[in-house]
């Protein structure tokens, strides 16, 4: 019987031993958690990273206080003094200061540019262009104008309400390449109409328009 009782007597101081050592392992694990640095490493990179954190949570506390705020940075100070006791013992000797959540960068003010000066070009200092009537002999005039026939009779010649008469203008259709120099002898609303023998020169089979015309002032 003195043998059973003393077996259960060692179960009993067995148990004990083990639930008080699961107890000191929880509670070495809370501790680990709530100062950020884990036991698994002493290292210089995850001491400096846990003593940036919490350096960041105090700074944190600083700059937007509350009436808990200086409990909490009295409790995160002495989990700072543990980390840096446990950097000195591991020689850990890197610079670690503490990044304000949500504080801006310094500007940095940009050099102002001064406007270069660009010599005067032909391009820039030539005379607007004066009207189509006045425009240099060899030209090209009214642009985009399309051609059609003024219906008039006789030897070749252009009706025109932009050129003066005597003007010698040349129509070129860009369908057929087909060109025409000629004179203007009547006046027309348009820029440019040719009468019936001019036409017949330069029009396409059946068309009485043309529509992609370069009309050019030569004289």
């Amino acid at each position: 019987m003195k043998r059973y009782r003393r077996s259960g007597q060692m179960s009993g101081r067995t148990r004990k031993l083990m639930i008080g050592g699961i107890a000191v392992a929880i509670a070495g694990g809370a501790f680990a958690i709530s100062t950020g640095v884990s036991s698994a490493g002493e290292n210089c990179v995850g001491l400096d990273q846990a003593l940036r954190q919490n350096l960041q949570f105090i700074a944190g506390q600083r700059s937007a206080p509350d009436a808990l705020s200086d409990a909490r940075i009295a409790n995160r100070q002495a989990v700072v003094d543990l980390i840096n006791q446990r950097r000195a013992v591991a020689g850990c000797t890197a610079n670690v200061a503490a990044e304000v959540p949500g504080a801006a960068a310094p500007a940095t003010k940009k050099p102002t540019k001064r406007p270069t000066t660009k010599p005067p070009t032909a391009a820039t200092t030539a005379p607007a262009a004066p009207p189509a009537a006045g425009n240099a002999a060899g030209e090209v005039v009214c642009k985009g104008s399309t051609v059609t026939l003024s219906g008039e009779a006789g030897a070749p010649f252009a009706s025109s309400g932009t050129f003066p008469i005597g003007t010698t203008l040349k129509v070129t259709n860009l369908d057929n390449n087909k060109s025409i120099t000629v004179k203007v002898a009547t006046p027309s609303g348009s820029c440019v109409l040719l009468n019936n023998a001019a036409f017949e020169q330069v029009r396409e089979p059946g068309k009485f328009l043309i529509r992609r015309a370069v009309i050019e002032r030569v004289g």
